[in-house]
């Protein structure tokens, strides 16, 4: 049988250590204080993290820091002084997202373990190798993988750690491929700020008539429960099972790690079974929004979301049947007690908020077939036929609480063990030689030492003298009088003074060390940011030709206008308008043209002087791949989000570009990419102007486009909410997206709607409400060097070629061109549009 993963246990708390501790886990991810993806109420001090590293190796366990965000240029040398001050305190890993930054802690602490987040949404075995040739040495798969993945990416990267959730909260959209936060509320998913769009009420509209498909909570996903897949996931060579969770109470940590550590003692064991229901409800009443077991054995349909409410359920206790006075009456099949919470729901199909409150006061009524009629006190007025459930039971709260109630509660300050070795004889000073940390110092009493009259000086009084050290960060250790001749004394005054030039004299040796220790970090830090420079004037020169061959940079052509499309006119009407490049992606909708017109496409361009590039899925699993060869056959140059891709199809010597989900935050990263063999990089859409100035100063611009017109796509979800709609099973439903809806929104209770397409693997793209704009930065974006602009139109009846002229005839100002005299970009595009990210930083 295969090895027991590791347990990995969330902590967002010092008391949240401790649960995890105490109930079983055999690490512990955290953040602390700035850049890790929780920013508000699960950050500990770093003290606090140092008091964890402390309890964590006292009993075998290890401490993960979450350094798990995208960095702008400006954070990346706080973030990499901030991981050392995290390393001193002993973390044992971290866990890192950025693959810029992945580098740079690579080249600053060459000894520190690096995972590799969940958000870098691996997913598949090209995005295993690249993350491993990186410096990973632990990937988080992305949360949709199968088992079938999994198995996959373990044999064929063998020496890559895999690291996978088996419970808590559900990201809807592909881990790190969320932007809808961002672009609605400046609040970046990718930066910590999540604002949970996918939690939000939604309405699915057919655009043909208006007509309402459905409504509620479609894509707020299920919390994740895969403890029936455990022994699978063992098999298929998972090394770690993770628990989401660092904004969660200790409680809830404490009855989660409790349970999948039971399971796991009982799967080393031998024993594979999966837990019975009643094992189950201590998770379902700690907290679920409804439990699903994930994509592990296969994808899953109408019951991966929520629908109802997007919020903690509890356990369901009964139904409604009438009230008594001030009592609400329920037929149970849960026993209730006072001070239990309870929630109620309206029946399906009756549109109402739930209510609920806590149990004053119960009695039973009467007991039949199990089911007890219970009156629970309460002035609130619950309507019969509403469904009941225990939202929380004080007495699990309470055994979890005592589950850990025995292990520190305070910060300890880290003291420094202090050793003492004293000489001396009659007529002579005291001479004591202290040693802590390394440092060690030499001081003598100012009295000489004197023959005893009364009381000599012995070992309990020196040690009770000198081991007075106060508010300082020294405890007496060893203290060694051999040298120290019998029958002497000298006043306790001269022993207090000793004493204090030994802790006096130790602080400035260790203020000299810390400050030197700081100023080598500082210095190593400085080196490798600054090593970009050479670095990018190495790519630069290696990929000049390439380069320029790519984006058609002669003397009469300054800059590269791509219009990325999904159909063969939209594709025609671009070129025939000015776009000097064409992105053609033949999977954002059904039904996909034949590669044989896409072939034709790119001959009929070519005559034009227009290149055709073909953009790929950011999401392509193993069993897809066949799929995609047969258009990666078309040996067309690629554009492609997927990173995995990106490393593979450029080391075969392809012409690839990167898209805007590899994320490109900062130089460093900008570099690994080129270095992966980009020709060109799409930055970040959540960038501001003046951070892509930034980004790409190393280069002068080359080689990065920056989008200014179009609707990026805010999530990738494996879920459909059009077969949701129907209850149709996933995959096997085409005839709604192709036929009978295949143009359909989501809008949210703001009143804005989101285009929906389901691609070519039944996947639904969340488009933005209104396209981003960015003419009024070109001129910004051109300053600092960047030539190559992307537009892009994916929802039906764009203005393709009007657009696509205004914006050529803004560009050919720029580069001294005569203005053709069309429509400006604000006239072509209309008053329906977002400045983006442009100027609204995240």
């Amino acid at each position: 049988m295969s090895s027991v993963p590791e347990l990995l246990s969330p902590a967002g708390s010092l008391d949240a250590v401790r649960a995890a501790i105490a109930n079983g886990a055999d690490a512990i991810y955290l953040g602390a204080l700035r850049y890790n993806a929780r920013d508000e109420g699960a950050q500990l001090s770093l003290d606090e993290v140092g008091e964890a590293c402390r309890m964590a190796h006292e009993r075998g366990r290890r401490i993960y820091l979450t350094l798990n965000i995208l960095l702008k240029p400006r954070e990346l040398r706080d973030a990499l002084l901030f991981l050392g001050a995290a390393t001193d305190r002993g973390v044992d890993a971290v866990i890192v997202q950025d693959i810029g930054l992945v580098r740079l802690i690579r080249a600053v602490y060459p000894e520190l373990e690096i995972h590799g987040s969940t958000q870098m949404t691996v997913h598949d075995v090209s995005g295993a190798r690249v993350v491993r040739d990186l410096g990973v040495e632990r990937v988080v798969l992305a949360r949709e993988n199968t088992i079938e993945d999994v198995r996959a990416i373990r044999e064929a990267v063998s020496d890559l750690g895999l690291e996978t959730f088996v419970h808590g909260a559900l990201c809807i959209s592909y881990s790190g491929q969320c932007y809808m936060s961002g672009m609605i509320s400046e609040r970046s998913a990718n930066r910590g700020s999540c604002a949970q769009s996918c939690r939000k009420d939604y309405v699915l509209r057919d655009l043909a008539d208006d007509s309402v498909l459905d409504s509620g909570f479609l894509i707020s996903a299920r919390d994740l429960a895969a403890h029936d897949h455990l022994a699978d996931i063992a098999d298929a060579g998972v090394g770690c099972l993770k628990v989401e969770g660092r904004k969660k109470k200790p409680e809830y940590v404490a009855t989660v790690t409790k349970a999948y550590r039971t399971w796991l003692d009982r799967l080393e064991q031998g024993d594979r079974a999966a837990p019975d229901v009643a094992e189950v409800q201590p998770l379902v009443q700690i907290f679920s929004r409804g439990f699903t077991g994930g994509m592990y054995g296969g994808r899953q349909g109408r019951d991966y979301v929520t629908r109802d409410q997007p919020d903690n359920r509890g356990v369901p206790i009964g139904v409604v049947v009438g009230s008594d006075g001030q009592s609400v009456l329920i037929d149970a099949t849960v026993p209730i007690q006072k001070g239990d919470g309870l929630g109620f729901e309206p029946p399906e199909g009756v549109r109402e908020v739930s209510r609920g409150f806590l149990v004053q006061g119960v009695r039973t009524i009467s007991e039949s077939g199990g089911v007890t009629r219970l009156a629970v006190r309460s002035n609130a007025r619950i309507p019969a036929g509403w469904h009941a459930l225990r939202t929380s039971n004080p007495k699990l709260l309470e055994q979890a609480r005592a589950s850990y109630a025995s292990l520190p509660t305070t910060v300890r300050e880290r003291r420094v063990r202090l050793d003492v070795r004293l000489f001396g004889r009659a007529g002579s000073p005291l001479k004591a030689v202290a040693s802590a940390d390394n440092e060690s110092v030499e001081v003598r009493s100012e009295l000489p030492l004197v023959p005893a009259e009364r009381r000599a000086l012995s070992v309990q009084v020196l040690r009770e003298q000198l081991g007075r050290l106060g508010e300082t960060p020294f405890v007496l250790g060893s203290l060694d009088d051999a040298g120290l001749s019998a029958g002497l004394f000298i006043p306790v005054s001269e022993l207090n003074h000793l004493r204090q030039q030994i802790a006096d004299e130790l602080l400035v040796r260790r203020d000299w060390a810390l400050q030197a220790k700081a100023a080598e970090r500082e210095a190593l830090v400085d080196a490798a940011l600054s090593a970009v420079e050479g670095g990018a004037a190495a790519v630069s020169s290696r990929h000049e030709e390439a380069i320029r061959d790519s984006e058609h940079l002669t003397n009469e052509r300054q800059f590269t206008l791509t219009a990325e499309v999904h159909s063969l006119d939209d594709a025609r009407a671009a070129a025939a308008s000015g776009a000097t490049e064409i992105v053609f992606d033949p999977f954002l909708r059904h039904p996909m043209p034949p590669a044989s017109r896409l072939r034709a496409l790119a001959q009929q361009l070519e005559e034009s002087g227009v290149k055709l590039r073909l953009r790929t899925p950011t999401i392509v699993r193993p069993e897809e791949r066949r799929s995609l060869d047969k258009w990666l056959a078309l040996d067309l140059p690629i554009l492609t989000g997927h990173l995995g891709l990106l490393g593979e199809l450029a080391s075969e010597g392809r012409d690839v570009a990167a898209d805007y989900a590899v994320n490109c935050f900062n130089s460093h990263t900008a570099f690994e990419l080129f270095r992966l063999g980009a020709r060109r990089i799409t930055l970040s859409v959540e960038l501001t102007a003046g951070e892509m100035a930034d980004v790409v100063r190393p280069w002068a611009g080359a080689g990065f486009d920056a989008l200014i017109f179009g609707r990026p796509e805010g999530m990738t979800i494996e879920h459909c909410v059009l077969s949701a709609a129907f209850d149709r099973e996933p995959t096997t439903c085409r005839d709604l997206c192709v036929q009978k809806h295949p143009n359909v929104e989501l809008t949210d209770p703001a009143g804005y709607s989101f285009p929906v397409a389901t691609d070519s693997a039944c996947r639904n793209r969340l488009l933005h409400s209104r396209p981003v704009e960015g003419s009024e930065y070109i001129p910004q974006l051109w300053n600092s060097g960047i030539r190559d602009y992307r537009m892009v139109f994916n929802v039906p009846n764009d203005n393709v070629a009007a657009i696509t002229a205004a914006y050529r005839d803004s560009l050919g100002v720029l580069a001294g061109e005569n203005a053709i005299g069309g429509e400006t970009v604000r006239s072509a595009t209309g008053n329906s549009f977002t400045r983006g990210h442009f100027a609204r930083a995240v």
